[in-house]
Parts: C-alpha cells; sequence; structure tokens
C-alpha cells in the first residue's frame, strides 16, 4: 500500500469521512498530507496510527486516554509505568462495568421470573418493581 485518498482510507478501515477528518483536526493522527489538489494523501504511517485508534477504542479507551497514549507511544521504554497504570485503570473500569451488567441481568431474569409466575389479571410485577424504585 502506497498512498491512499480519504475515500479508500473509510473503506479500508471501516471509518467515516468525518471521522477521519476529525481525528486529523483534533491532533490524535499526524497531519495528513495534501497533494496538488488538496486532498489527502494518506501513507503508511497515517494507516498504521489510525489502525492503533481503532485497537484502543475497541478496548474502549476515551479519546482523552487515546491521546495520552498516542504519546507514550512515541517512546514506550521510558513510559511503562505510565502506559501500565492506564490500563490497569481502564481494566478496573471494564470489570466494574461487568459487574454492573451482571448485577442488572440477575435483577432483570428475577423480574421475568415474577412476571412469568404471576396470576393472569394481577398488576405487572414488572411495572410495579419499577414505580416501586
Amino acid at each position: 500500500m502506497s498512498q491512499l485518498f480519504i475515500g479508500e482510507v473509510s473503506q479500508l478501515l471501516g471509518l467515516s469521512i468525518d471521522t477521519l477528518r476529525y481525528y486529523e483536526k483534533s491532533g490524535l493522527i499526524h497531519r495528513v498530507s495534501r497533494n496538488d489538489a488538496g486532498r489527502r494523501v494518506y501513507d503508511e504511517k497515517n494507516i498504521s496510527q489510525l489502525r492503533f485508534i481503532q485497537r484502543t477504542k475497541k478496548m474502549h479507551f476515551s479519546l482523552a486516554e487515546i491521546s495520552e497514549l498516542i504519546k507514550m507511544r512515541q517512546s514506550p521504554q521510558t513510559v511503562k509505568d505510565d502506559i501500565r497504570q492506564l490500563t490497569a485503570q481502564k481494566l478496573s473500569d471494564i470489570e466494574t462495568q461487568i459487574d454492573n451488567l451482571s448485577h442488572l441481568r440477575n435483577e432483570l431474569r428475577s423480574l421475568l421470573n415474577l412476571c412469568h409466575n404471576s396470576k393472569k389479571g394481577c398488576p405487572c410485577p414488572i411495572i410495579e418493581n419499577f414505580d416501586n424504585n
């Protein structure tokens, strides 16, 4: 792959053109070079940066966190502890979300069981639960 235009990069990576422009404007990726007609021309380095952003977004890092990781990416040997700390915090956040979702799943299962076991003509136990909590 040599150089690609924004539409080609959009298709290659599954990112919208607006997203690509935003990443450049916000400084998440280095300024993309332009050809004589003013069209953006993405090179291997730009594609690598965009793939890095995609991978970190899939791990639920915020754009602010990704920005920090991109800065750290320049010299990973010297910021290893910072990267580890940021990643550990993200893991902790994800584990908390999993616990919250697990609790929610159990609560919804319980409500469905109450609904299945309720007598016809009685008030809906799910609605009653929502009203009382």
